[in-house]
């Protein structure tokens, strides 16, 4: 009787430990869920390929957008600005919405409807409450397959794109960058501007617009995107009824090659206080391996303003060099991407006479990340760069962007430990290996603009892009 009380006490033992190493578990699970970023990103496709991508935060807000794989890449010399002048057009009117009415709509619901066009994406978004996200969707389905494109509202909006091309070229950086475009991929779609030139902003018409449509807004290539309070079921639910006759593409989106060509261009403009120069070499596209290991050094070169101060204190060789011996007024690294490449260097702004020193420094310090950047700066570097990725996290909006711009590029949202594991695997030998590929002894191409008479000319500026040390 003995045995058998003891044997039943040693079995619940076994038991509550047993129960213990469940609880323990269940923590542990509970843990990793909430290191996994949940809530997670869930993706459905539907039957005619449109993708359905959403966050559910559970907030009492949400964003819905419509991410379309379509942009001035798309264009060809010919129609170059028609993705653009159909951003406008679509708050135009619908076929059963007149654009006061739109606009009256989307103001009774307290929403904001916005868009944009990039090279490759344009996409039209709703920020609006939670219980007003199938209201959202709709109106976002109506204007991408039903807008009116009257010829009277093609007018007026010529004028009004005309007036918008007029500001931006009043933007210097947004120049330079245009320009620094058309010199790095001359005679490629990615070379033409975003909004077009001026020539063919007065004579697109609703047949091109039309085509444009026809063309590229397939439901393989669109994504319904939904971060804040959106319940994915309800979202796939929604797609289906508003999205679900959009016609689906039985040919995969060509990518159209771009060329990259080391070459220059100058505007030379003396009336201007201060010259605007942008250099950089070929990078890479958003799926190549690279990406994260020259995401690192870029954060590494970093970027800095006068009205940072900072002086000696500055983590950054290149701020530091700038505010001591007053080379700049600004800079910034910057790393653009596009499917199967990209743009990776720098855009400062000078006073005029310190053109040459501050790409002198520029150049060293590309050429000291390709061979002796140290393990201190790369680590900096890379809590940098993963502070900053939550920082741009920070709202419904943005998130809805990151998960339809990731949709559209790798064809799924990359989890944020994933990428911070990516980030934190990048060792000082890849930053260098990546310096030496993309960097060191490239061809760069050149964008300035202003009073840019002491830049260095280009065969200086080429032969600087490597060192000869014995």
């Amino acid at each position: 009787m003995a045995l058998r009380v003891l044997n039943v006490t040693q079995n619940m033992r076994s038991f509550t430990r047993g129960v213990d190493l469940i609880k323990r578990y269940k923590s542990a699970l509970t843990v990793k869920k909430t290191l996994l970023n949940i809530p997670a990103t869930q993706v459905t496709k539907l039957d005619n390929g449109l993708r359905v991508a959403s966050e559910d935060s559970g907030a009492s807000t949400a964003t819905v957008g419509l991410w379309i794989d379509a942009g001035s890449r798309s264009e060809n010399e010919k129609n170059n600005g028609v993705a653009h002048f159909l951003e406008h057009m679509a708050f135009k009117g619908t076929a059963k919405r007149s654009q006061t009415d739109l606009e009256l709509e989307v103001e009774n619901l307290g929403a904001h409807l916005n868009a944009y066009t990039s090279r490759e994406q344009t996409v039209f978004y709703a920020k609006c409450l939670s219980k007003d996200v199938p209201k959202a969707v709709e109106i976002l389905a109506d204007i991408i397959q039903n807008s009116k494109l009257g010829e009277a509202e093609i007018a007026r909006e010529r004028s009004v794109i005309l007036r918008e091309m007029q500001e931006v070229e009043s933007n210097l950086q947004e120049v330079v960058f245009d320009h620094l475009h058309a010199t790095a991929y001359q005679g490629t779609p990615l070379g033409q501007t975003i909004l077009g030139p001026t020539k063919n902003i007065q004579s697109i018409g609703k047949s091109d617009l039309t085509d444009y449509i026809q063309t590229h807004y397939k439901a393989s290539r669109i994504v319904l995107a939904g971060a804040g309070g959106v319940k994915h079921d309800e979202l796939v639910k929604l797609a289906n009824q508003s999205l679900g006759r959009l016609e689906a593409s039985l040919l995969p989106a060509e990518v159209t090659p771009c060329r990259f060509t080391g070459s220059e261009v100058r505007v030379r403009d003396d009336s201007l206080p201060l010259a605007h120069v942008a250099i950089a070499v070929e990078g890479c596209g958003w799926t190549d391996q690279d990406n994260i290991p020259l995401m690192v050094a870029n954060t590494l070169v970093g970027a800095w303003d006068r009205s940072q101060g900072g002086g000696a204190n500055n983590a950054s060789n290149l701020a530091r060099a700038s505010a001591e011996d007053n080379l700049c007024h600004s800079f910034q690294s910057f790393n653009t991407c596009y499917k199967d490449t990209g743009l990776w260097g720098i855009y400062f702004v000078c006073d005029p006479l310190q053109c040459e020193d501050m790409l002198f420094n520029v150049q060293t310090e590309w050429m000291r990340l390709c061979t002796m950047v140290t393990e201190a700066e790369v680590e900096r570097a890379k809590n940098l760069l993963k502070t900053n990725m939550l920082l741009q996290l920070d709202g419904t909006t943005p998130i809805c962007e990151d998960i339809g711009r990731q949709i559209l590029c790798y064809n799924r949202r990359i989890p944020l430990h994933e990428l911070e594991q990516r980030i934190d695997a990048v060792s000082v030998q890849n930053v260098r290996d990546v310096g030496m590929k993309y960097v060191y002894d490239r061809c760069p191409a050149v964008a300035a603009v202003g009073p840019v008479e002491n830049l260095p000319d280009y065969n200086r500026i080429r032969s600087s892009m490597y060192w000869l040390r014995v």
